[in-house]
């Protein structure tokens, strides 16, 4: 018999199909727990669905799709005050404010999908960009136009897949990397690291840590982050405003919601002056990988007592205690996560617009709006 492809879209975890999780082995970020965080604490201008992809009774590929509302924005980022960031808001308000993506905005890296190992790609990616169609149109029902559609992130050697006449349309881009840095086998603890710097950065580091000095770094439970809820989302939202480009704040209970459902895989640093939060980040364990997540401080703080570096400092020592293989350090401080020894990896993505003039532009508008990042790679290691 002919095998017979098909989706299965879900707004809620709880219609998930029993085995949804086998498929999400590999990543954290697609299992049912750490879906039920998108569904009780999204950001406000996010709506989340979940893609099954089944080949005949089975269940062969899932998804996470978000749907992106950008006119909910108090603003985009506070970069470029200037004529070309008022037009870079005007095109965005009025001809990409809705958008459609297959992955997961708030993360860097491949975490939109995964297939069985003996799943036929070419065809569960076509019954992917079916489910697309399908939900542009669920939300235009919804009195929502989706503007642009698109699909994050990809290496290199993942781009095959789309090489498909269903993904003619979309225009292959590339933004700012994804800083990774890789644990050495021979490192045991942190002094392991910093002997293995150059002068100059060993310097560094420990310019570093005599700043930090009184400063309290403690683990929050839930009932602490709960707790300091206010803090925290001030902390946050200090640092996420001064962001280049923003396409989501996060609500208040974000980080309450998350310690609730990934428990001990979720790890939220309060860093404390005279007993008052000044600072915090975060961490997901997500198999031999160790993601960083959101943080905030307070910018007096963090530049007295370069708070930002001694965070990246800690949570690589964390990562060689606990035998982590890489650290994921995401996008954005590119130079800074460089000199610690974090190394970029080029990252894709694809998107169509849904007006076709605009689309046959859109590697014009897309170099205009997001011009490449100019930094210095770094590289602080002896060897």
């Amino acid at each position: 018999m002919e095998p017979f492809f098909s989706y299965h879209i879900y707004s809620s975890t709880s219609q998930l199909p029993e085995n949804w999780d086998e498929l999400a082995a590999n990543t954290i970020f697609l299992t049912k727990a750490y879906l039920t965080i998108l569904e009780k604490a999204a950001p406000i201008n996010m709506d989340c669905h979940f893609i099954g992809i089944f080949e005949n009774e089975t269940l062969i590929g899932i998804a996470v799709s978000q749907f992106v509302d950008l006119n909910q924005l108090e603003s985009f980022g506070e970069r470029d005050q200037c004529i070309k960031s008022s037009v870079r808001n005007f095109l965005f308000k009025n001809f990409c404010s809705h958008i459609l993506l297959i992955g997961n905005n708030t993360l860097t890296g491949q975490n939109a999908f995964a297939f069985s190992e003996n799943a036929n790609k070419i065809e569960v990616v076509k019954t992917l960009q079916k489910a697309v169609i399908a939900l542009k149109a669920i939300f235009k029902a919804k009195g929502k136009n989706v503007h642009m559609c698109g699909l994050k992130d990809f290496c290199t050697d993942e781009l095959s897949q789309f090489e498909i006449p269903e993904f003619s349309p979309y225009l292959q881009f590339s933004t700012q990397p994804n800083m990774v840095f890789s644990v050495r086998n021979n490192w045991k603890t942190e002094e392991d690291y910093v002997a293995a710097l150059s002068k100059k950065y060993r310097d560094q580091y420990k310019r570093a840590r005599k700043k930090a000095t009184g400063l309290v770094k403690k683990q929050l439970s839930l009932g602490e982050i709960i707790a300091q809820e206010d803090t925290i989302y001030d902390l946050y939202h200090h640092v996420a405003k001064s962001a280049p480009f923003n396409t989501f704040f996060l609500p208040k209970n974000h980080f309450a919601v998350f310690k609730e459902q990934l428990k001990e895989k979720f790890l939220f640093y309060g860093y404390f002056e005279n007993e008052k939060l000044i600072g915090f980040n975060t961490l997901i364990k997500n198999g031999t990988d160790l993601d960083t997540y959101f943080l905030g401080y307070d910018d007096s703080v963090q530049r007295e007592k370069m708070l930002y570096l001694n965070m990246l400092y800690d949570m690589i020592g964390y990562a060689i205690k606990e035998q982590f293989e890489t650290v994921i350090f995401a996008r954005t401080a590119l130079e800074i996560k460089s000199s610690v020894g974090a190394t970029p990896l080029k990252m894709y993505g694809l998107m169509s617009h849904d007006n076709k003039l605009i689309n046959s532009q859109l590697d014009f508008f897309f170099r205009y709006l997001e011009p490449e990042t100019v930094w210095k790679e770094r590289h602080p290691f002896q060897d």
